[in-house]
């Protein structure tokens, strides 16, 4: 294909002289190599220069890198937009959530045929009443690439609305606040925050989160009053220690906001009287290291979880009027098989969310004294959550279900019959039929003699003869599991034929705290062992062959995706990183970059010895070798501000220097404003999923070209 001879001769030629494929220019940028040292260890980075991000040579390198993935990609054009159209077409087009109770309305967001954004709309005292919008994101979007909303708070009056819009992708907000009777913009507009707001009860208070400019660490509180300036907002509390971010929230019962500090093995609470925005920050407990909590009110008192004498967390209660640790008293102790995930607090009962056998339960208990029970769930693997629930005195739970055949349901639970009305299914257009597809629940042996649990779903009928292309997708840290959703879009690589796998490896928390404390710091390799272990057992069950394997992975995924390419790169055919996070040292030793204070209990702190040589030993970056690789597709952003842009661009730069295979290496930059996971929009995303569908099928053609 000449086209790809040619793009990749211009490619060579960006990476000397960072030019654009077509036109070279005299090299601006240094490229001498960079020393990094520590503990008398001196790393050489030859790509350090790619972190310059408003040099136009950089620039001019990453637009050569789009070039040279279009160029190799050209022969799909074809196929990329079927499944686009495939994609988008299988999304109901005119969509409405199921509307939810709040101070006498109805409140549901809407979408429009053809339309990327959700229109918030309320029906004032029956879902029968006229019609009000709120905020139509459609029109905020107008003009831009990228819109962010979030923060979207009616006022307790019902009069106001206060919502935040990021229009670029760096998670800095601007908070906006709109006149629900007359629809115009109060002249209260806040910039540069974080967006994670509460209204105090008087309808003329709002609390705000700020974050740091350069790390992006949300570290102030601040009190605006309307109709003043932002330099003239009070600051109610700043959080000092850079390893501890501030979030702030109402509770459900409107009479408390809750400020939190947290990072990664403490917490700490303070409340606020939301009657008294100007009154006493009081204290819940004070934080202790390795000890987490979580806080809602019922009443006159709160119910707290916590991991306190209690890995797996248990639930507590303490006074309102005097909560500190010395008077919390237990509600539900610690165990060893149930990990106590959430807790929900109505006037009358609560919800705890526990998961067993990695699968989430959701137990009903009323304050009444009366029998506590479980909602049931039949399918080996399934999500189920509690959804949309403003009010806080109610005797219907709203609650939600998920397979991986199941598309996203909604139930309304009577508390007092126990009857269950089903509200909404999501509808999956292009004759989609859950009976088509098979769900399974398998385990796979670890090296080290544990079991990681798989979740697959495939097309009913398929033969396990190796034959089979195989998803098999994980992420893998900070105790986020991976959950058996339903998505639409995975459909159109089932009905191709593909298995899609998701491995639940160590680093979340399926199977518990243990489960996500044996993946982390020190343990971190488990991780990545699982999921090569997973990859392994499916083979080895007949559900696919090494040269039908793919895995993806994103973000801290993108960290495992590029250990697994290290490690076993014979086991995959081809592997999609999003937003890798690949140079694992590098960046853990620059507190300059955001999220990295904040996570060294997650990670390590390589200004230590021990952590240093254990996260040098599998940091991909650093371990780029002369060797083959599978095919491989890098996404990025260049305004992400989570996994900033030139760690899969230094990445990619490098395998392609050392790798001695002639597999596609691919790197996609979003150059537009696009955020960390990446553009937005309900079906502007789809372009990207069709990319990597088309990818993926192409290495299986065999007919994709360097």
């Amino acid at each position: 294909m000449k086209i790809s001879v040619f793009f990749a001769v211009a490619l060579s030629i960006a990476l000397l002289m960072s030019c654009v494929p077509t036109e070279p220019v005299a090299p601006m940028v240094e490229k001498k190599p960079h020393e990094l040292e520590m503990h008398g260890d001196v790393r050489v980075d030859d790509y350090y220069w790619l972190r310059e991000r408003t040099n136009p040579e950089v620039l001019a390198y990453l637009e050569a890198e789009n070039a040279y993935t279009a160029a190799v990609m050209a022969p799909t054009v074809e196929l990329q937009a079927e499944l686009f159209e495939e994609l988008k077409n299988r999304i109901q087009p005119d969509d409405l959530t199921v509307p939810a109770l709040f101070d006498g309305y109805y409140y549901s967001k809407r979408y429009e045929k053809d339309l990327e954004y959700p229109i918030h709309c309320r029906r004032e005292g029956s879902l029968e009443g006229p019609e009000e919008i709120i905020l139509d994101v459609n029109r905020v979007a107008e003009g831009y690439d990228f819109c962010s909303v979030r923060g979207v708070a009616v006022s307790p009056d019902t009069r106001l609305l206060a919502w935040a819009v990021d229009t670029v992708g760096r998670r800095k907000y601007t908070i906006r606040v709109t006149d629900l009777e007359t629809g115009e913009a109060l002249t209260d507009v806040i910039p540069e925050v974080t967006g994670n707001l509460v209204w105090a009860n008087d309808s003329r208070t709002v609390l705000y989160a700020k974050q740091d400019p350069e790390t992006l660490r949300s570290y102030q509180i601040y009190r605006h009053r309307l109709g003043t300036q932002p330099s003239e907002d009070v600051l109610v509390y700043e959080e000092t220690d850079p390893i501890f971010s501030v979030n702030i929230w109402k509770t459900r019962s409107e009479k408390y906001i809750l400020i939190q500090s947290e990072q990664t093995l403490a917490s700490e609470f303070r409340f606020l009287d939301a009657d008294d925005p100007t009154g006493e920050l009081r204290m819940i407990a004070p934080r202790e290291r390795d000890v987490e909590y979580s806080v809602s009110h019922a009443g006159d008192r709160f119910i707290i979880k916590t991991n306190l004498d209690a890995d797996n967390f248990r639930l507590m209660e303490a006074p309102v009027a005097n909560p500190g640790r010395e008077n919390w008293r237990e509600l539900i102790p610690g165990r060893d098989d149930v990990f106590i995930q959430g807790v929900e607090v109505f006037s009358d009962f609560m919800v705890v969310t526990e998961r067993r056998d990695g699968l989430r339960h959701l137990r009903i208990i009323p304050f009444d004294g009366g029998d506590e029970y479980e909602v049931q769930f039949d399918e080996p693997a399934y999500v189920t959550w509690v959804d949309e629930n403003y009010e806080f005195e109610t005797s219907v739970l709203r609650y939600g279900y998920a397979s991986l055949n199941t598309p996203e349901t909604i139930y309304d639970l009577d508390l007092v019959t126990r009857e269950r009305t089903l509200m909404k299914q999501e509808q999956i257009r292009g004759g989609f039929d859950a009976a088509n597809y098979s769900v399974e629940r398998l385990m796979a042996p670890a090296r080290d003699g544990v079991e990681v649990p798989i979740s697959l779903v495939y097309r009913t009928g398929i033969e396990r003869d190796g034959s089979n292309p195989t998803l098999l997708y994980a992420y893998g840290s900070y105790g986020s599991s991976m959950e058996a959703w339903f998505r639409p879009h995975v459909v159109s690589l089932l009905d191709r034929g593909f298995v899609y796998a998701i491995a639940h490896v160590r680093g979340g928390q399926e199977l518990g705290r243990w489960w996500y404390e044996d993946g982390k710091l020190l343990k971190k390799k488990n991780t990545f062992t699982d999921f090569i272990d997973s990859g392994r057992f499916l083979v080895e069950e007949g559900f696919t062959a090494p040269e039908r394997l793919f895995a993806m992975g994103g973000s801290a995924g993108g960290l495992l995706m590029g250990a697994v390419s290290n490690m076993a790169p014979e086991l995959f055919a081809g592997i999609i990183a999003r937003v890798p996070w690949v140079d694992v040292v590098t960046t853990m030793l620059d507190e300059d970059i955001p999220l990295t204070t904040a996570e060294f209990d997650e990670w390590g702190d390589p200004r230590q010895r021990e952590y240093y040589d254990y996260m040098l030993s599998y940091s991909p970056y650093d371990h780029v070798e002369a060797k083959g690789y599978p095919a491989m597709l890098v996404t990025t952003a260049l305004e992400d501000s989570q996994v900033q842009y030139f760690e899969p661009a230094k990445w990619v730069a490098k395998l392609r220097a050392m790798k001695t295979d002639d597999n596609p290496l691919l790197l996609k930059i979003e150059m537009a404003a696009a955020g960390h996971g990446g553009v937005s929009g309900r079906f502007k995303k789809y372009h990207k999923t069709a990319l990597e569908y088309a990818f993926m099928l192409e290495v299986l053609n065999g007919s994709l070209e360097r």
